[in-house]
């Protein structure tokens, strides 16, 4: 095996799991462009359901990730995300990796015309 093959698949296995889920990555993305999102306003961008996206919001926020802010809106419950320094970081450590592993990979042959 080539080194830049191996060096490719460490790169892979290197990735933060947590972040890479497809749903978690999306409500980190939006969360980094703002300060406090409401719940309702992540469940419509990120398309999730209500239960799928508490979930993902409580397993980041054990590790750490994000911070839930319960309040009231009136009578009505009103529950805000906000990503933590930690999550900032986690967040653009992701998309070195991310980087780094595209450019480990070589061009196929098709990508080169």
């Amino acid at each position: 095996m080539k080194s830049g093959t191996q060096d490719a698949i460490d790169a892979v296995l290197a990735v933060d799991r947590l972040v890479h889920e497809p749903a978690r990555l999306a409500i980190l993305t939006v969360l980094s462009g703002a300060e406090l999102v409401e719940f309702g306003f992540l469940e419509t961008v990120c398309r999730l359901s209500k239960g799928n996206l508490s979930s993902h919001l409580s397993k980041l926020e054990s590790a750490g990730l994000v911070a839930i802010h319960k309040s009231f809106r009136g009578k009505r419950p009103l529950t805000r995300a906000a990503i933590t320094d930690a999550g900032r970081e986690a967040l653009q450590r992701y998309r070195r990796q991310i980087a780094a592993l595209i450019d480990s990979v070589p061009p196929t042959d098709q990508e080169q015309d």
